[in-house]
């Protein structure tokens, strides 16, 4: 691939770098780890960006479907060539209007958080003419894997509390313009390891299966989430997943017999295990400051660039380097952006080699949740640029615009 040290002089700085070789491995080493039925839906909220999302559909073998939650997704995912018939449209807030897009686009599949959810969907589609399949998303009540990030059993805004949804099956059932497809189940992230993987998907296939029991409804798909694990904004590797393919055919041999003939059919979903990996952020240094004894690095990029999980409350430490070799750390720096908050900060006391202004820094595994989850507008900064390399080859270069469109005329 391209040096970055010669990207950054070209483009300039802040800048992401992609690399579609190591989305393809990703995707390919993911389905490996699945058995051959099992469908995969991409998150496109972990890097929405055109060249990953036709990457996800490329290659001889086994592609990816999409999962999104917004009419801009949806249009991401059709530009780069999905069918709407490819789409999970998740999220709680789906509005009439975005609805009635997904619907006119030919997206049949829905994921539904509420009863109330359920019923706008069916509205819509009738006034369309059409049938929604809706998958009942499920905050299960209990968990397995008690080392990772729960996602489910709290309140939340998400999904059916799995208590309480058997006693609302017959209403569920009689909602106009829809059919209950099956469930969908995100119940935890980034899972510390394998075991803990494989035992929450354990769970989640035994909590299915009761469910379809109790509401009385022949599944014709199961969402079963991820919970894959992969580095972000530092070093490391993402796990390949040795044990998991038999584990998850065995549980679902005994839970879902049909399931190898498509009965019901089952999926998984996964966001940055496919594409954090392919990332690389490169920011430069514009100042070196002193003050009260401590070291401050200012950045030309900071949560405007990489603020997504920072803005979640989730990000730190990040892992960074000089993009050219250096002697021993020196004295600690806070790595600081160039915005005029004090909450612009990507890392505190991380040691660096002696670093001055126009260096380059890199942060790795940064090809998710980048520029579309962080602070853009914020001070009218440009977005960094996206650059997407194949090996050597430069495929593309883009930045995102900000534009203000006018509605003239319009009574307020």
């Amino acid at each position: 691939m391209t040096g970055h040290t010669e990207l950054a002089k070209r483009f300039g700085t802040p800048s992401y770098v992609y690399d579609l070789d190591r989305v393809a491995k990703a995707r390919d080493d993911l389905f490996a780890a699945l058995p051959d039925e099992v469908e995969l839906f991409y998150a496109a909220k972990a890097n929405p960006h055109p060249e990953i999302l036709r990457e996800m559909r490329a290659g001889d073998g086994r592609v990816c479907r999409a999962e999104i939650s917004s009419t801009g997704e949806l249009t991401a995912v059709l530009q780069a060539g999905f069918d709407g018939a490819d789409v999970l449209y998740t999220g709680p807030g789906k509005t009439e209007e975005e609805l009635t897009e997904a619907l006119t686009q030919g997206v049949r599949l829905f994921s539904v958080e509420s009863l109330g959810d359920l019923r706008r969907i069916g509205e819509t589609a009738v006034r369309l003419g059409v049938t929604a399949d809706c998958l009942l998303r499920v905050n299960n009540a209990t968990g397995a894997a008690v080392t990772s990030i729960r996602m489910t059993g709290v309140p939340s805004q998400f999904g059916f509390d799995s208590e309480t949804l058997p006693a609302l099956a017959p209403e569920l059932r009689d909602v106009p313009g829809t059919a209950i497809a099956g469930l969908h189940f995100f119940p935890l992230s980034n899972a510390k390891d394998e075991a803990s993987l494989i035992a929450e998907f354990r769970h989640t296939i035994a909590t299915a299966a009761a469910l379809q029991k109790q509401l009385g409804v022949p599944f014709r798909l199961v969402d079963i989430g991820g919970g894959f694990a992969a580095p972000y904004a530092v070093r490391g590797e993402r796990p390949v997943y040795t044990d998991l393919r038999d584990n998850l055919a065995a549980a679902l041999d005994e839970h879902f017999p049909g399931w190898r003939e498509g009965a019901p059919r089952i999926a998984c979903e996964s966001g940055r295990y496919l594409v954090s990996g392919s990332g690389t952020l490169l920011i430069g240094v514009v100042n070196v400051k002193e003050s009260r004894g401590r070291r401050f690095l200012i950045l030309d990029g900071g949560i405007n660039t990489f603020g997504g999980m920072s803005g979640l409350g989730r990000i730190m430490p990040v892992s960074v380097e000089p993009d050219e070799a250096r002697g021993e750390a020196g004295v600690p720096a806070s790595l600081v952006g160039p915005l005029c908050t004090p909450g612009d900060v990507l890392g505190r006391d991380v040691a660096l080699p002696d670093i001055a202004p126009g260096d380059v820094l890199t942060i790795p595994n940064a090809g998710s949740y980048g520029p579309t989850a962080s602070l853009l507008m914020f001070l009218g900064r440009p977005a960094p640029a996206e650059l997407v390399v194949r090996g050597e080859e430069l495929v593309s270069v883009s930045r995102i615009q900000h534009i203000r469109t006018y509605e003239h005329g319009q009574a307020l």
